[in-house]
C-alpha cells in the first residue's frame, strides 16, 4: 500500500475522515477474518498520522480553499518512516 487518499469538506473535516476511514478499515479488517497486508498497513498507516499530525493546522489549511468552493485531497503515505500527507487542492468545476 502506497498512499490514502482523503477529501475533507467544510462539514466533515480531516480528522473526521481519517478517523472514519480507520475504523472503516479496522471494521473491515475484522469482518473478514483473514489476514490482508495491504488493509493491515493501511490501518497502521492512518493509526501512526492519527497519532502525530497536528489537526488543528491541517483544517486550517484545508478549510480556507473549502470555503471558496475548492476540494481539497489529502494524501497521506509513510516518508523515511514516518506519516506524511501532501494537500493537493483541486478547483472546483463549473
Amino acid at each position: 500500500m502506497n498512499c490514502v487518499e482523503l477529501f475533507p469538506s467544510l462539514s466533515h473535516c480531516i480528522e473526521t475522515a481519517v478517523r472514519e476511514e480507520f475504523w472503516n478499515s479496522v471494521n473491515q479488517y475484522m469482518e473478514s477474518g483473514q489476514e490482508d497486508k495491504k488493509l493491515e498497513e493501511k490501518i497502521e498507516l492512518l493509526k501512526a498520522f492519527l497519532e502525530s499530525v497536528d489537526f488543528k493546522k491541517l483544517r486550517s489549511q484545508s478549510e480556507r480553499y473549502l470555503v471558496e468552493g475548492k476540494k481539497v485531497k489529502f494524501v497521506i503515505s509513510w516518508k523515511e518512516g514516518t506519516p506524511s500527507y501532501e494537500m493537493v487542492v483541486i478547483k472546483a468545476t463549473d
